[in-house]
């Protein structure tokens, strides 16, 4: 499968996606619209209620406790038609990885039971860690719809617990399951395919109980749509499922409308490739015409050789989110109607569409940058849709350690500050907008590992850039390591490029890691391994947003509450905005 993906790459000098020309149209004349508005509305808890199942059924703390893991219903041709407010970065490209499945298998031979399975960066995929499965919904016989979730697995295999950062190509970093039919009963359950993935990870029981997780969410969307298909008949849920992403595409093209034509161009860049100091420069070309939207990557620096190239599937993602955050409202459904005005290109062999076998892990790093590159190019035609540069960076921590009862693995996602906006400033200490991970609490951390624990944890002041609408903190978060022979991997940004400010902001604060030892201090590299020792305290540092607008313009009295409440010191407040207290 690799070796067949090779050449065909080799072939294409660029990738494309773009969606079907479906303008103006309209839903079925036998639709009722009250059957409409009930099905549609249904079919959307019925994506909910799938996250929920998924959450609450997992064993890691990365879906757990970060709800790293997505969930999303499809028509039966594989058309995302309603999704679970997770993942931004996972859905946006699911139809795709769908597709790389029925090439392998196509639709018409699925039989109850059977699933289609992928995670491979080079068929689809995004990056191995993130699994995709999907399960045929039949009613009476008939395929009327899937079932998909995919989940962010803890461990799976490669050369380093939780993740490689030095990893030479995809190989090293973990087992690779292609585009693939499996039956569930035969193959699962105790089958084949269980036992060759837990043989193939350091924590089976976390892992393959995630896997668990994503079947038993699955299960739940199959028998909600069989009990919605036996209430209103398979014919009208499916054209409703086709009329919402015809709404969708229709209230986009509408807001598109309303926008001038032309070409807008944006970059930002990653700080390194973790090797030298030079950056990776994305840059977009955002060209509107009409009713239909397009994002061409041209000019992107050339794939790096450690674990910073992002696969097609997640430029795609990252670019939708930036679209759709701008130029749509928040009602309008994210689902495969949407897509449909919109083209992503970009040259094979260039960072953001690597050619196999380059190594995939850290994807998340260059697919902000796709984000803030399009997002800078829209900020010169719609300035007041979107916001200053923020965190917006994954700050992969995994803190790893074998003993007598085999590998205990942390994995955890750390966000940042927001940038600032036209309206309100940015959010302070929150994951970044493509991950959308929450919290992990420190009580939780506490049960479920014994090497480290976590003793300080807060805001960091004046970290937000300076401005009309100051750029939202970033924060701390602390370790003291508890038994020789941990591991320490990581991958991280913005250490040296700060998030940057818009409008006159100004820009946000710098990332750091950090490792106190015997009284000396440690930097760690923004992709790095390290092996730790009881009594090291490792502090992870992240960013602040930028801010948007001049600060001089920022109302005194929100200067004055920042300070009262501790975000920006009085000298911070002094030296930005010319401040002064009050007698």
């Amino acid at each position: 499968m690799q070796e067949r993906t090779a050449k065909v790459a080799a072939k294409v000098k660029s990738r494309t996606v773009a969606g079907k020309a479906r303008a103006g149209s309209k839903s079925p004349a036998q639709l009722d619209p009250v059957d409409y508005a009930v099905v549609s509305q249904a079919l959307i808890a019925i994506a909910r209620e799938m996250g929920t199942k998924l959450i609450r059924s997992s064993y890691s703390n990365i879906v757990r406790e970060a709800q790293d893991a997505s969930a999303a219903l499809f028509d039966r041709q594989g058309n995302v038609v309603a999704q679970a407010e997770l993942i931004p970065m996972h859905l946006g490209s699911m139809s795709e990885i769908f597709r790389a499945c029925t090439e392998v298998t196509p639709i018409t031979e699925l039989r109850p039971g059977d699933f289609y399975i992928n995670n491979d960066p080079y068929g689809g995929g995004q990056h191995l860690q993130d699994v995709f499965i999907f399960t045929p919904i039949f009613h009476e016989g008939v395929l009327v719809a899937f079932a998909g979730t995919v989940a962010h697995h803890l461990d799976l295999g490669g050369g380093n617990p939780g993740m490689t950062p030095d990893a030479v190509d995809v190989h090293a970093e973990g087992i690779i399951i292609p585009p693939s039919r499996y039956t569930y009963d035969r193959d699962w359950n105790g089958g084949l395919l269980e036992r060759l993935i837990a043989a193939n990870v350091r924590v089976p029981s976390q892992t393959i109980g995630d896997f668990y997780a994503q079947f038993a969410a699955n299960a739940i969307g199959t028998a909600r749509m069989i009990e919605l298909c036996n209430r209103y008949g398979p014919a009208t849920v499916s054209a409703a499922m086709s009329e919402l992403m015809a709404y969708s595409e229709r209230r986009f093209r509408a807001a598109l409308a309303t926008i001038p034509d032309g070409t807008w161009h944006g970059e930002d860049a990653v700080d390194d490739d973790g090797i030298g100091d030079t950056p990776l420069t994305v840059k977009a070309a955002v060209t509107k015409k009409g009713d239909t939207v397009s994002v061409d990557f041209t000019g992107t620096v050339a794939q790096v050789g450690r674990n910073l190239n992002c696969p097609w599937a997640s430029t795609v993602s990252a670019t939708l989110a930036a679209i759709k955050g701008a130029l749509t409202s928040p009602d309008i459904p994210f689902n495969e109607g949407f897509k449909r005005p919109i083209t992503v290109t970009a040259p094979k062999g260039t960072l953001v569409n690597p050619n196999y076998p380059a190594p995939v892990r850290a994807r998340l790093l260059p697919a902000y940058r796709c984000f803030n590159a399009t997002l800078k190019a829209l900020a010169q035609v719609v300035p007041d849709k979107v916001t200053a540069g923020g965190n917006d960076s994954t700050h992969a921590l995994a803190i790893s350690h074998l003993g007598e009862r085999g590998y205990r693995v942390y994995l955890e996602i750390y966000g940042g500050g927001f940038g600032g906006g036209p309206r309100l400033d940015g959010c302070d200490a929150v994951d970044s907008p493509l991950s959308n991970c929450t919290n992990t609490p420190v009580e939780a951390t506490d049960m479920d590992f014994e090497h480290f624990r976590i003793v300080g944890y807060g805001l960091l002041p004046d970290t937000g850039g300076a401005g009309r609408q100051r750029g939202g903190l970033g924060f701390y978060r602390r370790f003291l390591i508890l038994k020789d022979g941990t591991n320490f991997a990581t991958y991280t940004d913005r250490m040296r490029l700060t998030p940057y400010g818009l409008f006159g902001g100004a820009d946000g604060s710098n990332t750091r890691i950090e490792i106190e030892r015997d009284g000396k201090v440690i930097r760690s590299r923004s992709k790095d391994r390290l092996d730790l020792r009881k009594g090291d305290v490792l502090t992870l540092y992240t960013s602040g947003g930028g801010g948007y607008g001049p600060a001089d313009a920022r109302d005194p009295r929100l200067i004055a509450r920042d300070v009262a409440q501790g975000y920006v010191t009085a000298e911070a407040a002094a030296r930005d905005y010319g401040w002064t207290a009050k007698p």
